[in-house]
């Protein structure tokens, strides 16, 4: 049986960084991935955005970290990952989402959001050609921005490959043995299609695969994958900035964003109305068509652009659009790092570093988030800018 500090099921959006951070404090630490390298399950779906402007103050939190740690990539640890702050911009075009918008600045500046209402003709400036029919601005955090998902996580891989930790491809967990503890219980052993390990710490990383792995212990969570599609064109000129993100909803879809990456192409994605529930990832005939009109609609110079590919991924999703962060009840040294609710990249990175801190230094170290992201919260609502 193979020993470590920390064990880590998922080389992920959220297990490679806390791979690194574990690491660099000094800790033991092996990941096992049942794909044949990182970021190979829903972090590859992720289009890059990289925002705290969110309505929960624990995912601000953990979300400015993220922020933090992604744009000083290059400067601190020499890695380039296209990263680029030019911001979110959520639009509104009636009074409805406009007042949302204004109410909620007051929780978004109290956590130290740099985040305020812009007019219209701010809004058109900082995205020249969007439709001004009816628009009545919309609030803009110049701080967030986006970064290439794929150079990223191979980015936290490389340095925490370098830092020492231990990442193991093509390994499936396939049972978990428990044994008492003082209190809770403890997971004494994980075992895959190919060996044995026993931890102080195991981690449940594993994003749409995370239900699964925490029923190996008869522990019932709340995460259930729903599937999302994205695309990106071609390159063209730069001529925008911000995320552009737009909530409104019709009978076929909810919000849909898009932005335009470092390299020039623009890369969307939309909610579709209702849910699709489960882990089918093969692209439909239906997405581009609903997502092309809309855009369109919403920024009619778009038009003429060529669409490269499309692809679909899951969102590893909980009742109200929080994620799940903590150790439960039954076990003592089991955390839980999933429902990341389609945001592992932009949540992964901050959330990585304050677990690693969490499980060197013990769990006050994350009190205030593992209490507001708890297993036991009442799951009520759903976070306005989900």
């Amino acid at each position: 049986m193979k020993t470590c500090d920390v064990l880590i099921i998922g080389a992920g959006s959220v297990g490679v960084p806390l791979a690194l951070y574990c690491a660099e404090r000094g800790l033991s630490t092996i990941v096992l991935e049942k794909n044949a390298s990182w970021g190979r399950g829903q972090n590859r779906a992720a289009i890059g955005g990289l925002r705290a402007t969110h309505s929960d103050p624990a995912k601000i939190r953990l979300c400015q970290e993220s922020i933090r740690i992604v744009s000083g990539l290059a400067s601190e640890r020499g890695v380039d990952v296209e990263w680029r702050a030019g911001g979110y911009l959520f639009v509104a075009y009636d009074e409805q989402r406009e007042r949302a918008f204004r109410d909620l600045l007051v929780t978004q500046k109290a956590a130290g959001l740099d985040i305020d209402w812009i007019g219209p003709d701010r809004v058109a400036e900082l995205c020249p050609g969007i439709s001004r029919d009816g628009l009545l601005g919309g609030t803009f955090s110049p701080g967030d921005g986006y970064a290439s998902p794929l150079m990223t996580s191979t980015a936290f891989h490389r340095l925490a490959r370098a830092a020492g930790a231990e990442f193991r491809f093509g390994e499936s967990v396939v049972s978990m043995t428990t044994a008492p503890g003082s209190g809770a219980g403890r997971v004494s052993a994980v075992r895959t299609d190919k060996d044995e390990y026993s931890a102080a710490v195991v981690v449940n990383a594993a994003g749409a695969d995370a239900a699964d792995i925490a029923g190996l212990v008869d522990l019932e969570i709340p995460v259930h994958p729903d599937c999302h599609e994205a695309g990106v064109t071609e390159p063209c000129e730069r001529f925008l900035e911000p995320m552009l993100v737009d909530i409104r909803s019709d009978d076929q879809s909810g919000n849909y964003y898009f932005y335009q990456t470092v390299t020039g192409q623009i890369v969307f994605c939309i909610t579709p109305k209702p849910q699709v529930w489960g882990k089918d990832t093969d692209s439909t005939s239906s997405f581009l068509p609903l997502v092309s009109r809309r855009m369109v609609e919403l920024y009619p110079r778009l038009r003429n652009l060529k669409v490269r590919r499309t692809w679909r991924g899951m969102y590893p999703m909980t009742p109200d659009g929080l994620p799940i962060v903590g150790y439960p009840r039954e076990y003592s040294n089991l955390l839980l790092a999933v429902g990341m609710c389609g945001q592992g990249f932009m949540l992964g990175p901050g959330l990585g570093r304050i677990l690693a801190d969490a499980i060197a230094d013990g769990p006050e170290a994350a009190a205030d988030v593992f209490e507001e992201l708890s297993l036991y919260r009442k799951f009520e609502g759903m976070e306005l800018l989900k």
